[in-house]
């Protein structure tokens, strides 16, 4: 793993709210300033706010169908609520009637409550209750930690409520929670323990939050969560097939875990080029109504499965289930990415402007829905508009369908983009588009060749600096890497595309005589071959071909295996569990896996020529120059597999599995081959026919 986060020492109060975004908000309020005071006057006209508001503390909170005692969630649900809203109440006006309120609260609640389940019930809802709650709950005593009317005696039995009470039942199933339970369950538990942890100054307990965060191998793991990161960075998330009213809630969860990180110095926003952006802009446009067509805006969608028995989930389009969902979650996410960090976040701010001034538990209802955000965000997260936008950044770009796509993260203030394109890094570049919205732009019908890219930002009258340059090539029949494997000794293999892109040879892997010339020969338990990590970065449709010559046979032994741990990966294997050669690509784990799988293993004690091409969303398997299998429905790409992955150690193997328990490649590999695209039917034959003949 590439990360490891270490954090010992806390800020107070550092949840969602530092000392200073209390001073801003009442300065705000003092001086009568929208939005912030028009939200702070629904907040004073809450029936939560009241000073003389008395709390229905239980000592079972129960949540789900048949619980004995029954269902009471509302009680929980509607004291913490209060208690976070007289709380704000306090740190803003200074009135200690609220603050003795919310302590009231806290103090009823810590002296009472046992037990967070559903006794004789069904159903897991209670989780919902103890996460979501629970980390709400922690914002409200993290406010309240330093009211002198609460005693060091009553904040440790609230403490050590939070930590004995919640902690335990909210964490769920992290951090091994299995793909068929969605996205939110998980982040509500991530959320939860990180604030418990700030609150009770467990830096174990955060720290494990943030770990979940990078690499939980469930759906709260950002990497999962963010299933697909289509162009334009509009970041497909795990619950956009199944509804609209959980998908948001998960955005949701994703602002409070990202805030209350930031709050403490760590940069969760950031991570994985700006992959929480990506989620929010793609689930508030896939919301928002487009008032010059009437209709909602449409979002790509790459098909999602997860094939986890006994469920079984295929998703083919973003769901219309509760469309238009509107909960007080965008303002924080907005303005860190706006006005903190100068960059452009549109749909975010479509949303949050839809939504404000804004309220929260007790403004939207007495279900569950209404308290599952503490909201009032106008008041609490809204900055002022920065002063100026930085240029864009993020730009990336990759070869596919004989087109070059670009993508970029757009700048604060910006009214359009310009592309620019050149055939020399240092050459003379060349205006080619202006771009408004989505960020992205495909560059078509380009001789094959190689080009370079950049793009400013237009903030009128000004055009910004642009971006670092990019290179892609754009030609299929190009190589990434050529590993000959001839040398004769040393553990080094160089590539001989001219990318530099050398190889290592690890345990027992041994130079032999090849197909032609010399090739690398694998022990079958120790010996395989290295290649460095960022081969796969901007690789979308592919060829790899190589020359294999099997000594024995074991199902799962890899031919190659490029990949990022168990979680995202892309393989072939000579005999999958099927009997049958099979390439294999995913991000989230086997339940995601995309298939090709042929009628028959490799054979052993043979030459053979392998080559699997991805061409859009249709793979290939060819065996000896002639397919063997084919699937028009591959959903993923090699680069899929680095977004998102930036906390895991990459792992590009030829002869070895992701899986510590898989065989060892037993055998010899010549010739082994990348490039930058698909090779078409008659080039691959043209390959096999060129090293069977040599």
């Amino acid at each position: 793993m590439l990360f490891a986060p270490v954090f010992s020492a806390f800020v107070h109060p550092g949840l969602l709210h530092t000392q200073a975004d209390f001073n801003r908000m009442q300065q705000m309020v003092q001086n009568n300033t929208s939005p912030w005071v028009d939200s702070w006057r629904i907040l004073l006209g809450n029936s939560q706010y009241s000073p003389t508001f008395q709390p229905s503390p239980k000592s079972i909170a129960t949540r789900g169908s048949g619980c004995n005692p029954g269902d009471n969630s509302y009680s929980l649900m509607n004291d913490i609520a209060a208690a976070y809203q007289l709380a704000l109440h306090w740190k803003i006006s200074g009135d200690t009637g609220c603050a003795d309120a919310a302590v009231r609260i806290m103090n009823a609640w810590s002296s009472t409550l046992q037990q967070i389940s559903c006794p004789n019930g069904s159903g897991w809802d209670f989780i919902l209750m103890a996460g979501i709650q629970g980390y709400q709950f922690a914002n409200a005593g993290e406010i309240m930690r330093s009211y002198s009317g609460l005693t060091a005696a009553n904040f440790t039995a609230f403490q050590n409520m939070m930590r004995n009470v919640f902690y335990p039942v909210g964490k769920g199933w992290l951090p091994t929670t299995p793909l068929n339970v969605y996205s939110s369950w998980d982040l509500l538990g991530i959320a939860m323990t990180m604030a418990i942890g700030v609150l009770t100054d467990n830096s174990t307990m955060f720290n494990e939050a943030i770990t979940e965060f990078y690499t939980a191998s469930g759906n709260g793991g950002i990497e999962n969560m963010v299933y697909f990161v289509h162009d334009g960075y509009l970041g497909q998330t795990q619950e956009s097939g199944r509804d609209q009213g959980h998908n948001t809630l998960s955005i949701s969860l994703l602002g409070v875990i990202a805030e209350q990180a930031w709050n403490q110095g760590i940069d969760l926003y950031g991570y994985s080029n700006n992959r929480i952006l990506a989620a929010s802009e793609y689930v508030a446009k896939g919301n928002l109504n487009n008032t010059s067509t009437g209709t909602y805006y449409s979002v790509p969608f790459t098909v999602y499965t997860v094939n986890d028995w006994p469920t079984y989930i295929y998703d083919t389009s973003f769901s219309t289930s509760a469309i238009g969902n509107k909960r007080p979650i965008w303002a924080s996410i907005y303005h860190h990415y706006v006005n903190r960090k100068g960059m452009a976040a549109p749909y975010t701010g479509k949303m949050m402007n839809l939504v404000a001034p804004d309220g929260g538990g007790g403004n939207y209802g007495s279900n569950s829905g209404g308290y599952d955000q503490l909201g009032f965000e106008t008041l609490t997260f809204t900055r002022s508009p920065i002063a100026s936008g930085i240029g864009p950044t993020g730009l990336t770009g990759y070869f596919g369908n004989a087109n070059v796509v670009l993508s970029w993260w757009g700048s604060a203030g910006a009214t359009s983009y310009n592309v620019y394109r050149s055939t020399s890094s240092s050459g003379t570049f060349t205006k080619i588009a202006s771009v408004t919205d989505p960020l992205t732009y495909t560059d078509s019908g380009l001789s094959a060749g190689t080009y370079y890219y950049r793009v400013t930002s237009v903030l009128s009258p000004w055009e910004s600096n642009p971006t670092p340059v990019i290179k892609v090539v754009a030609n299929p029949q190009t190589l990434n890497t050529y590993l000959k494997l001839d040398e004769t000794s040393g553990t080094s293999a160089a590539d001989s595309s001219g990318n530099g892109n050398n190889a290592n040879l690890v345990g027992g892997a041994s130079h032999v005589a090849g197909i032609s010339g010399n090739a690398v020969q694998l022990d079958g338990s120790s010996g395989y071959v290295s290649l460095p990590y960022f081969v796969l970065q901007n690789q979308s449709d592919f060829t790899i071909a190589a020359w294999l010559k099997l000594n024995s046979l074991s199902t799962w032994m890899r031919l190659f295996d490029f990949g990022f741990g168990t979680g995202r990966y892309m393989f072939f294997a000579p005999k999958g569990n099927n009997g049958n050669a099979t390439f294999a690509i995913t991000t989230n784990q086997g339940p995601g896996q995309w298939n090709i799988v042929t009628g028959a293993p490799l054979p052993v004690g043979k030459w053979v020529h392998v080559a699997v091409t991805l061409s859009a969303t249709t793979g290939t398997i060819y065996i000896n120059g002639t397919s063997a299998a084919s699937n028009s429905g591959i959903y993923q790409k090699p680069y899929q597999l680095a977004l998102g992955a930036n906390a895991f150690t990459p792992q590009v193997w030829i002869g070895r599995s992701q899986f510590s328990g898989d065989s060892y490649l037993n055998g010899i590999v010549d010739d082994f081959r990348i490039y930058q695209g698909a090779l078409s039917a008659s080039q691959v034959s043209a390959l096999y026919s060129s090293g069977a003949s040599g």
